[in-house]
C-alpha cells in the first residue's frame, strides 16, 4: 500500500524582548539558575501580571509579514496542567481569541535527488504565551532540579494547518520561518538556547485518502537536522505498526538524538484536558488600526518584497533571489557587493555567494556574519576577473587562499596574485609560442582533430593550460590556437 505523510508544525518562538511578558524579569539567557525569577514568575499570593507592550508589537510584526489577520481583540487564557517547573499550576496563552489568525509562508523545498520547488504552507494561528520553567534531571543523582528563570518568557507560538507531505517540506518551512522571524528582530532563532523550537505533529493515511490519520506529536525540537530525523523515523513507525496489524495511538512523544528514535512521553491531551478559561486577571488584548500602522511604518522590508526587488533590479532568476533572501545578512552581504562590483556583475556575484562562499560556510558550519572574506575583498577578486589579471580558475585559487588567510587586508586579493605569481598571461606571443610547443609535441591530438573529432581540440587547450600552470588567458588560448590549426 502506498501511504500519504501529513504533518503539521507547531514553532514556538521565544521573543527578543528585555523582560518577561508580564512581569519586569530579565529575560537574559545564561544567568544562575533561579536569579532572574520576580514574584510574579514565582505565583506568590498577591501578584497580578503586566503586558508586555514591546512582545504585542513583535507578535503584530508577524501577522502583517505573513499576510495575517492581527485581531483587534485578542483574550488571554488559563491552560491548567500541574507540572514542576509551572509554580502557577496553569500557562497563561491564548485559545479562543488569539492575536493573529491565518496567514501563509512560502518556502524552497529542495528534496534529495529531485528539482527544488516553492511551497506555500497555510498557518492556522499565532498565539502569545507564557514559557515554563526548565526541569534539570541530569545534575542530581535521583532528584530533578528546577529553574524557573524561563517561566514567564515571552513566546509567540505558530501554529500551520497539515500541509506539508515529507520531512523535506518540514524541514523549510521550519528554516524559512526561523529566517523570517529573525529578520524581523522579533527573535533572536538560538535553537541552542532554545528560542525556536517545534513541535512536529505527524501521521499517515493511505495515498488518496481525505480521511487524516491518528497524529502524533514530538516535542521540542530544537535543530532542523533533528526536526527531520524524528518526522522520518515517526512515518516509519507509524507505516509498520499499521501494516502489522496495530492502531496508532494518539501521543505526545519525544525524539532520542543518540538512538534516533522517537518514545512515548504520555498519550496526548486535549484542548478539554486543560480546562481553558479567560484569565480573570488580564483584560482583553485591544489592537486599534492606528497600532498597527504604527508597527508597520517601522518594519523592514521583507523577504517576499526584496526577492522580487532582486528580479526585477539586478535581472536575477527566482531560484537566485530565494536563496540570497534566504537570511537578512545574506541579502545585505549580496547588496554590499552589488554595490562595489555593479550592477552588470550582479548574476556573477550571485553565483559566487551561492557557490564558493556558500560552498566554504557549509563546510566550515558558519553563517554569512562570520565569513573571512568581506564583500571587499570579494568585489575587488571579481574585478580582478573583469580585467583579465586573472581567470576564472585561478579566482577560485585566490578566494580559497584569502579563506584560510582570514586576512582583513582589503588589497589581500592583489597581494595574492602578486606574491603567488598568478597573474594571467594575456602576452599574444608568449601564449603563441607555447601553443606552439603543444602541437609539436601532441601530434596524435592535432591529427585526431583534423580528422573530426572535437574533443582532440579541448585536450589540446588542456595541454596549453598545464603548461601556463593555468595562467594563460582561455579566451586568447582557444582563439590563437583555433588560428594555428586553420580552424
Amino acid at each position: 500500500m502506498q501511504w500519504e505523510v501529513v504533518i503539521g508544525l507547531e514553532t514556538h518562538v521565544q521573543l527578543s524582548t528585555v523582560s518577561k511578558i508580564f512581569s519586569g524579569a530579565s529575560t537574559h539567557f545564561g544567568a544562575e539558575p533561579n536569579t532572574q525569577a520576580c514574584p510574579v514568575d514565582l505565583a506568590l499570593p498577591g501578584v497580578l501580571p503586566v503586558m508586555n507592550r514591546g512582545a504585542v508589537e513583535k507578535a503584530i510584526q508577524f501577522g502583517l509579514a505573513i499576510g495575517a489577520e492581527v485581531a483587534h481583540l485578542s483574550v488571554f487564557a488559563r491552560k491548567n496542567y500541574f507540572y514542576p517547573d509551572l509554580p502557577k499550576g496553569y500557562q497563561i496563552s491564548q485559545f479562543e481569541k488569539p492575536v493573529v489568525i491565518g496567514g501563509t509562508l512560502d518556502c524552497l523545498v529542495e528534496p534529495k535527488g529531485r528539482d527544488p520547488y516553492t511551497k506555500t504552507i497555510r498557518l492556522t494561528r499565532a498565539h502569545l504565551e507564557e514559557d515554563a520553567g526548565k526541569s534539570v534531571h541530569d545534575q542530581f543523582p535521583g532528584q530533578t532540579g528546577i529553574d524557573l528563570n524561563r517561566a514567564g518568557t515571552p513566546l509567540l507560538e505558530i501554529v500551520t494547518e497539515p500541509d506539508m507531505r515529507s520531512a523535506a517540506e518540514a524541514v523549510a518551512y521550519a528554516k524559512a520561518l526561523h529566517s523570517l522571524v529573525v529578520w524581523l528582530g522579533m527573535s533572536d532563532g538560538n535553537m541552542q538556547e532554545g528560542s525556536f523550537r517545534c513541535d512536529a505533529n505527524v501521521s499517515v493515511r493511505p495515498a488518496g485518502s481525505e480521511v487524516l490519520g491518528t497524529r502524533c506529536e514530538v516535542k521540542n525540537l530544537n535543530s532542523f537536522r533533528h526536526l527531520e530525523d524524528a518526522i522520518n523515523y515517526e512515518v516509519a513507525r507509524q507505516i509498520e505498526l499499521i501494516e502489522g496489524g496495530g492502531k496508532v495511538v494518539q501521543a505526545t512523544r519525544l525524539y532520542d538524538p543518540d538512538k534516533h528514535e522517537t518514545r512515548e512521553m504520555r498519550t496526548k491531551e486535549d484542548s478539554d484536558d486543560y480546562r481553558y478559561f479567560p484569565d480573570p486577571d488580564l483584560p482583553p488584548l485591544v489592537i486599534d488600526q492606528a497600532w498597527i500602522e504604527q508597527v508597520k511604518s517601522a518594519m523592514p522590508e521583507l523577504p517576499s518584497a526584496m526577492k522580487a526587488r532582486f528580479v526585477a533590479e539586478y535581472g536575477l532568476p527566482e531560484y537566485d533571489a530565494t536563496v540570497l533572501t534566504s537570511s537578512k545578512a545574506m541579502a545585505a552581504y549580496f547588496e554590499k557587493l552589488v554595490a562595489l562590483t555593479g550592477k552588470p556583475l550582479a548574476k556573477q556575484s550571485a553565483n559566487w555567494m551561492m557557490g564558493d562562499v556558500s560552498s566554504a560556510m557549509n563546510r566550515e558550519g558558519i553563517e554569512i556574519d562570520n565569513v573571512p572574506v568581506s564583500a571587499e575583498q570579494l568585489s575587488l577578486l571579481m574585478k580582478r576577473i573583469a580585467d583579465n589579471t586573472i581567470s576564472n580558475k585561478i579566482a577560485k585559487e585566490v578566494f580559497s587562499l584569502m579563506w584560510e588567510n582570514r586576512s582583513d587586508d582589503a588589497n589581500a586579493v592583489d597581494r595574492i596574485i602578486d606574491e603567488k605569481g598568478l597573474k594571467q598571461i594575456s602576452d599574444t606571443g608568449a601564449i603563441e609560442k607555447i601553443i606552439d610547443e603543444v602541437l609539436a609535441n601532441n601530434q596524435k591530438s592535432v591529427d585526431e582533430f583534423r580528422a573530426g573529432k572535437a574533443k582532440a581540440f579541448n585536450a589540446l587547450i588542456g595541454q596549453v593550460m598545464k603548461a601556463t600552470r593555468g595562467k594563460a588567458n582561455p579566451g586568447q588560448v582557444n582563439q590563437l590556437l583555433k588560428q594555428k590549426l586553420g580552424a
